[in-house]
Formats: C-alpha cells, structure tokens, sequence
C-alpha cells in the first residue's frame, strides 16, 4: 500500500491589526479552511498560546499572530490558502512561505509547486526558488517579499526509508499509541509537553506536542516501499537528530531551518559521519530570513535487485 507521505506547507504572519487567530477566529473557519485542501480536523489540543489541529493529513497550528498548515498524501493546500485570503483579505498577511517537498509520485498530485505559484501570485508579490539538486532530494519555497523579518527560528527534519526494523515495529497493526510515543522515546524529547497524537488505518501515526509557544510535530508513513517520516518545530531538530536517527535509522535525511545562522556548526556537532552530505545549500531571502537546506545518505554496501509488477494490478510507478 503506497501513501505520500511527502508534505506541503504554508506558514503565514498576520500585521498586528488587533486580530488574534486564536481569540477571534472561530473553529469552524479552521475546519472550512482545512477542508479547502481536502482535509480534515480530527482533534485539537490547546495553551494560551497556540492551539494545535491534527488531520487526516498531518497538521495545523494556530498562535495569535500565526498559522502554519502541512498537508501530505494528495491534498491541495494551495487551495486553503486561496480561502484564507479570500475570508480574511490579503491586506491581512504581513509574511508567508509555501513550501513542497519532492514526491516520490508528483505525477499523481492534484498540481505542481509552479501550478500553485500561478495561484498564489494572484494574490501576492513573490519568489520561487529550489533547495536541493532537481534531480535528488529538495523543496521549493515561494515567499512574499513584505518588509518582514520573523525571528523565529524553525526546523524540518525529513527522513526517509527507515530500517526494516523500524518499518516492522510501526506497520504492526496491534501497536499501540503509547508504544509508538515510546519507541520514539517522546516523553524523553518532550518533558512537559501537551500531546496529541493518532494512528491512522492501517497505518500511519500523527503527533502534535506544545508546551507554552514551542511544538513539534511528527507524521509516520511506515511501509517500507515508500517509507518517510517528518518532524517539524521549532525546537533545534539539529541538537536531537542524534536520537532520532539512531532510532529510525534512515537511509537518507533532509534538514532544513529558517534563522538559526549556526547551522554549518550544528551539522558538524550531532550529525553522524557515517552520513555523507550531498546537497548543503544557504540562502537569505530578500526580507532578510535566513534558509538552509543540507541532503544526507547513507552509503549502500548492498543493492536492490529489479523490481517486477503485476500488471493486473494498479502501480504509480506505471
């Protein structure tokens, strides 16, 4: 069974107007807007300062002067975005970033990043670039080009083709949520945290954590012909890479990070030398918020052998 784990995401600042996301915009407008990207709201977990959604395709968090929505599988989150703007007036935005990341099927998305640039440059003034080589691991970016320079510092750790172990332990369809979270060894990465989290059928797994204004987020697609697995926060992935990667121990990983400007130190810090750069990229977009990008794999002793279909069934390779 094949999912795309693969996210889409589009962080957006509202201008200090009054308005507070939390405060003044009610549930139901969350709930229209993830249905836009064809989606939905299963749960919710809040604090004083950020309310966090989980879906049925990853996540949505919400601050007073905020949201960031990642969607994955075959959602079109351009089209939620398209709504926010419509509901809410552009005026409204003072910054916004919409990321892709490369699929292992784009052939089979609902549209590509340029289709969703041609959209959303109906609304906003921006630039599009790509992070990584075309033809390996990247993400694409488009941003406005407001005067507007976020302080917050973000992180994506990406990774992809998890060991067989890992791929066995959480496609087992008996596991529990507590097994999960300790596997992932939650309770040691997140002291303190409020915790959501799902198991999806027949597989799959979604967390969201906030503690005060920090979060994190994790979504698990298993199966081991298409297996990835994100993390999202605003705590340094950097710093705990080394935990999860000897857990998950993945056969290729991207790091990405908005404003943290020691990354280069980071990565020669908790990143294992067994792991070999392929792609390491910085770039300070024209409002000043600093981007880095850095590719790893893990070199291959062994090799797959040829892989033959069944032609009477459906394949997204064909």
């Amino acid at each position: 069974m094949f999912f795309e784990g693969s996210e889409k995401k589009v962080e957006v600042f509202i201008k200090d107007t009054g308005l507070s996301l939390i405060n003044d915009v009610q549930d139901e407008f969350w709930h229209q807007l993830v249905n836009k990207a064809n989606a939905k709201i299963l749960s919710c977990i809040q604090n004083d300062v950020c309310k966090a959604f989980i879906l049925s395709e990853s996540s949505l968090f919400v601050w007073h002067n905020r949201f960031i929505v990642l969607t994955c599988g075959v959602t079109h989150l351009v089209n939620a975005v398209e709504y926010f703007i419509q509901k809410q007036g552009v005026d409204v935005i003072e910054h916004l970033t919409y990321q892709r990341k490369n699929e292992y099927y784009s052939h089979a998305q609902p549209s590509c990043f340029g289709d969703d640039v041609k959209i959303l440059s109906q609304y906003i003034k921006g630039k599009a670039l790509r992070f990584g080589e075309m033809d390996s691991h990247h993400t694409f970016l488009f941003y406005n080009q407001a005067n507007f320079h976020p302080k917050n510092e973000s992180y994506e750790l990406l990774t992809y083709q998890i060991s067989d172990e890992a791929s066995e332990k959480l496609t087992d369809i008996n596991i529990s949520a507590s097994e999960i979270r300790s596997f992932l060894q939650l309770d040691e990465l997140l002291p303190g945290y409020i915790i959501d989290d799902h198991i999806f059928e027949p597989y799959g797994y979604s967390v969201n954590a906030i503690k005060a204004g920090k979060y994190l987020t994790i979504h698990i697609t298993p199966q081991a012909e298409s297996s990835y697995v994100s993390f999202e926060s605003n705590i340094n992935l950097i710093e705990l890479a080394p935990t999860i990667l000897k857990i998950l121990k993945p056969k290729s990983f991207d790091l990405l990070s908005f404003n943290d400007e020691g990354f280069d130190l980071l990565l020669e810090q908790f990143i294992d030398k067994k792991y070999i750069s392929k792609s390491l990229v910085k770039h300070t977009l024209s409002n000043g918020r600093i981007v880095h990008f850095a590719n790893y794999v893990l070199p291959q002793l062994e090799f797959m052998a040829a892989t033959e279909f069944d032609l009477s069934d459906s394949h997204h390779e064909l």
